[in-house]
């Protein structure tokens, strides 16, 4: 089983930060009972990807046995919590080659079936930042080259209905973002691990893609491993209601601050949004008059 670096959090429902529709759990997700089931419309998420990252509360170098066996946790507790159509976005690499290859979508797609999520497509995600070295292996030899895909992919599964019915529910996605984002290759970069504090965070342009495609305003989204907080931003920024786990205290701190600063700046860009499109129907009226 994933191994804990922080045990105590075992015993502790604990919320760490909350607003009117965002929340953050300093907890354990495969232990937390603080989510209902059945509650949860989209789950966005990059769990650990056992490559020896560092974090300050997961041993992220297991044998990849029991990665896997993690994995099955985890999942198997996600779609617990999900609606009967809710869905599941999930950011991983496509392969490991960090101490031995290993199809790693492949495997984690299977046992996400196992478990009776359903596939339903996947999202190839271009970060562009190719290494300069592209010569892998045994240099101008067949004797053992290595293939490395510079890629991540997010995988989009369901628990038993696809189709939502929206029920006077409203959709913000416009229709130049449905056209570029329902194409299954997403350029755009990563995010500064520097930046941000934390060893493996994802940008926000990510969770907000997948966001705006798969619920309605006021949709609840999840993220049982919250990190730097990327997905509650995209949550806060596009009013649906949030909900982050995270292991890690200082995590949960990072998450937190970003919320508040990231949020104040959209909310600045908001209002002077409107500022301006009111200004504009003001000059409008007096030149009708």
């Amino acid at each position: 089983m994933w191994k804990s670096l922080n045990p105590k959090m075992k015993k502790e429902n604990k919320v760490y930060y909350k607003t009117k529709n965002i929340v953050i759990y300093n907890d354990d997700f495969l232990t937390t009972s603080c989510i209902e089931e059945n509650s949860v419309d989209l789950i966005v998420t990059s769990p650990p990807y056992n490559v020896d990252i560092h974090y300050n509360s997961f041993d992220d170098k297991i044998p990849y046995k029991k990665y896997l066996e993690f994995t099955e946790l985890w999942l198997e507790k996600a779609y617990k919590l999900s609606k009967e159509n809710g869905r599941l976005c999930l950011n991983i690499p496509l392969d490991k080659n960090k101490g031995g290859q290993q199809s790693v979508y492949a495997d984690i797609v299977t046992i996400a079936k196992k478990i009776g999520w359903k596939y339903h497509s996947t999202v190839v995600w271009n970060e562009g930042n190719i290494s300069r070295r592209t010569a892998w292996g045994s240099w101008l030899s067949a004797s053992a080259p290595y293939v490395i895909a510079p890629v991540e992919m997010i995988v989009i599964m369901y628990k038993k209905r696809w189709k939502k019915i929206n029920k006077g529910k409203k959709s913000d996605i416009t229709k130049d973002e449905f056209i570029e984002w329902t194409n299954g290759l997403w350029t755009f970069p990563g995010e500064s691990k520097k930046r941000v504090k934390h060893p493996a965070p994802f940008p926000v342009e990510l969770p907000k893609r997948c966001i705006k495609l798969f619920t309605f305003v006021g949709d609840t989204v999840l993220d049982p491993f919250l990190g730097s907080g990327s997905t509650l931003i995209a949550c806060a920024l596009l009013n649906r209601k949030g909900i982050g786990v995270e292991i890690d205290k200082n995590y949960c701190e990072i998450a937190k601050k970003r919320l508040l600063q990231e949020g104040k700046i959209f909310q600045k860009a908001l209002f002077d949004t409107s500022k301006s499109i009111m200004t504009k129907l003001e000059k409008t009226k007096s030149k009708i008059k």
